[in-house]
């Protein structure tokens, strides 16, 4: 996949493209219902299949105090939309000039001048430049004008709701991980990196990983869940282990926590097992498959080490 973030020049000077816009947070299965799209009229047209997309969310810039959590960070995006297959990714960078750009000047530049677009294919509530003037009706103006044409793609929907990153969201926050998931097509990843924590599980006997995780992510609600747990530095990188996922302010041992935590029991290490892995400073990446059951407080020990071992149990029995 080639990856654009030049655009004063022409990419392909004697080929075309056929493109779609926009933030691609999450890359969801409604956005590769576009992006299929995008490919099939590409292939239709001998051009090129293009996304544009932007190096940081335009919210983060625009409305940093409202801006949303997000699904993926840069990185794993572009490994997400490497695997579609389109020929390749524009990235535009978002900063306080991009944001003043009019969107008759953004077409102009990145999509006619650089891209040599033939084909735009968006979604009925497309916007995009400053202050989001630009649309659908914009777009069909400016093909007549520039030569290329506007075709339309119907939302797609999930039950009796349209799929779209904010319900993802919402649907993540709420510990709604089943309904996150089927809407993603994958299962929802977060990446971190293992900190010292306070150490308190090896002392019950459950030692966990503190998997400490930007604040720009979005954080599935307090409670337990089952997740696939994935060493992704150090020598064993790569590794894989069910794992019981607990995220919370641990109430039983804490009033006023500030902020939750994600801590990871990993199982089945092994002849290891049940002894704590060396994983600290290591990067790792977590996939939440189900949710075992919301955050409690306990009354003391022995009742949460007999509820953590049951959602040892559930978690085994979720990742079969």
């Amino acid at each position: 996949m080639l990856t654009i973030d030049d655009f004063a020049r022409r990419v392909w000077p004697d080929q075309r493209s056929v493109v779609t816009i926009g933030a691609y947070d999450g890359l969801h299965t409604g956005h590769r219902t576009v992006i299929d799209h995008v490919k099939a009229v590409a292939r239709d047209r001998s051009a090129k299949s293009v996304i544009v997309t932007f190096d940081r969310h335009p919210a983060s810039l625009v409305r940093p105090e409202s801006a949303p959590r997000l699904l993926t960070d840069q990185h794993q995006k572009l490994e997400l939309l490497a695997e579609t297959e389109v020929d390749a990714v524009a990235i535009v960078r978002f900063d306080e000039a991009q944001a003043a750009e009019s969107p008759d000047d953004f077409v102009r530049r990145v999509l006619v001048n650089s891209l040599g677009v033939a084909a735009i294919v968006v979604g009925e509530d497309f916007h995009f430049g400053r202050g989001r003037a630009g649309n659908v009706t914009l777009m069909r103006t400016l093909g007549t004008e520039l030569d290329f044409t506007v075709v339309p793609h119907e939302l797609v929907t999930g039950g009796d709701m349209i799929i779209s990153s904010t319900a993802i969201r919402r649907a993540i926050a709420d510990g709604d991980i089943a309904r996150a998931n089927e809407w993603l097509g994958r299962t929802y990843e977060l990446r971190g990196i293992v900190g010292d924590g306070d150490k308190r599980g090896r002392t019950i006997g459950f030692p966990t990983a503190n998997v400490e995780v930007s604040s720009a992510m979005c954080i599935p609600g307090d409670g337990v869940y089952a997740a696939w747990y994935e060493r992704d530095s150090g020598p064993r990188a790569g590794t894989v282990y069910p794992a019981a996922v607990n995220i919370g302010r641990r109430p039983t041992f804490y009033e006023n926590q500030p902020v939750s935590v994600i801590e990871a029991h990993v199982l089945d290490n092994g002849p290891a097992e049940h002894q704590p892995l060396d994983l600290y400073g290591e990067s790792a990446r977590l996939r939440f498959a189900a949710r075992l059951r919301g955050e409690r407080k306990f009354s003391g020990l022995d009742e949460l080490r007999a509820q953590l071992a049951l959602d040892i149990e559930a978690a085994r029995r979720s990742l079969v």
